[in-house]
């Protein structure tokens, strides 16, 4: 009757299932255990890669923008300013009477600072690169002594005008080389003969790099 009681087979079959509560809540808590540490390890992955990613962003933004800095040398020394091609041009644009007395070559520059892309919600406005814009005035003074003083000016203007350098160079502009000042007849010591002075301009294009 003692091996028949119901209440110690109860008991037996409850500890029976506290023992299997006990051993599947620590095969979990194991499984959790390793679930962890592969996430943390997947994690440590993540992360490593989301590094290396913006690595790779930050290196590519450093080669564009060597790039762009190297393009923009590249140009430069293509389209610079060079004063030998005007003094060669000068030889070939000459006019009897008229004698160049002095060249100057002004060169400005005026510089726009880049603006960065702004990101606001999800409108994304580009940014734009710094640029500098380049302005080039050469101006030339010279004396007219032929018979009738300051008649030789114009057609010196306009030789200079219709010389290939210059048409290409000034952009084939109406007005791109100006007379800005004509003096009276005076009596030139250089020659022993009447002249007068005179100052042209020649306006180069604007050019933003």
């Amino acid at each position: 009757m003692r091996r028949r009681d119901p209440v110690k087979r109860s008991i037996w079959i409850g500890a029976s299932l506290a023992v299997l509560m006990l051993v599947w809540s620590t095969s979990l808590q194991l499984k959790a255990m390793i679930a962890k540490r592969e996430l943390s390890k997947v994690e440590g992955q993540m992360k490593s890669f989301t590094n290396e990613y913006w690595q790779v962003l930050d290196n590519k933004r450093k080669g564009d923008d060597i790039q762009r800095k190297v393009n923009a040398l590249e140009q430069l020394s293509a389209t610079r300013f060079l004063h030998a091609n005007v003094l060669n041009a000068l030889q070939t644009a000459t006019v009897d009477d008229v004698q160049l007395l002095r060249y100057r070559a002004e060169q400005l520059y005026a510089t726009t600072d880049a603006i960065k892309p702004k990101t606001n919600g999800d409108h994304v406005t580009p940014g734009r690169p710094a640029t500098i814009t380049e302005r080039v005035t050469v101006t030339l003074e010279g004396s007219d002594s032929s018979s009738n003083p300051g008649d030789q000016v114009t057609k010196f203007k306009e030789t200079l005008a219709n010389n290939s350098y210059f048409k290409e160079a000034l952009g084939n502009k109406l007005n791109a080389v100006s007379l800005k000042s004509l003096g009276q007849p005076e009596f030139s010591p250089s020659n022993g003969r009447r002249g007068v002075y005179f100052t042209l301009e020649c306006r180069f294009p604007e050019v933003t790099r």
